[in-house]
């Protein structure tokens, strides 16, 4: 809200507030509908499992099948995300309106990463389906990742995108430019897409429709970017992934053949 004096006042927007509430829950709805429905998967060489959200659904077009994807993309990214960005938001202090643009971007950039995970996703799934040395390194490549997003923790590079993915604008250059919310939340956006990549790979690595999973990430991303100490969960999550990704590569040394 605009004071008289012009300046932006500190009265919370409870337009946006409700707006926000409202497509969290209906985000949380429907990611609990796509994990009910989208939870299985094919059994597959090497002991795991392949998510059915890879794969064309039965009477559906590819199309009709990565429009299915993407809509259970943005509504787990909505119900994950939400609750983490929406005090960034407000501390920009910008008139309602500009906030509903700046949400609308900034979930147009996650939009847009879920648009780049899924081809390769599809081709990567196709491609395991006809291979079998393929299908049975797959385990091989999930412990792998856990391991590297713990390293990825670990780093500089990750602290210095924390900080910038909690500062109200992203970046301190653009607290000073005059850009249109919609702008300002896709800059939020790319900002928070990168400092998340580590928690979202260990999203991947243990199953995108793992209700569980889905449900300790998010409250990882919010203890990164809430609590006041952030470089700590970022470093005991690292070495969480790390010890989780030497545990299943050991496990699947021992599983028998």
């Amino acid at each position: 809200m605009i004071a008289k004096n012009g300046n932006v006042g500190a009265v919370l927007p409870a337009g946006f507030i409700v707006i926000c509430a409202a497509a969290f829950v209906a985000g949380a709805m429907a990611t609990i509908y796509f994990c009910r429905t989208m939870g299985g998967g094919m059994t597959m060489p090497g002991g795991w499992t392949m998510s059915m959200m890879w794969m064309q659904m039965d009477g559906l077009s590819w199309f009709s099948s990565a429009a299915d994807f993407l809509l259970m993309w943005l509504a787990m990214m909505v119900a994950m995300m939400l609750p983490s960005a929406l005090p960034t938001f407000l501390r920009t202090r910008h008139p309602w309106g500009s906030l509903c643009g700046m949400a609308s971007g900034y979930f147009a950039i996650w939009l847009a990463a879920g648009i780049a995970l899924y081809v390769p996703g599809v081709v990567f799934a196709a491609v395991a389906m006809r291979s079998e040395s393929l299908s049975r390194a797959v385990p091989w490549l999930l412990g792998a990742s856990l391991i590297t997003a713990g390293g990825i923790q670990l780093t500089r590079w990750k602290i210095k995108r924390l900080s910038l993915c909690r500062l109200p604008f992203g970046c301190v250059i653009s607290c000073f430019r005059p850009e249109t919310g919609f702008r300002l939340g896709c800059r939020q956006g790319v900002t928070c897409c990168l400092c998340c990549a580590a928690p979202m790979t260990i999203l991947l690595a243990f199953g995108t429709m793992n209700p569980f999973a889905i449900v300790a990430v998010a409250i990882i991303i919010a203890a990164e970017k809430i609590l006041s100490r952030p470089e700590i969960v970022a470093r005991l999550v690292g070495v969480s992934a790390i010890i989780a990704g030497i545990v299943y590569l050991c496990a699947v040394v021992a599983r028998p053949d």
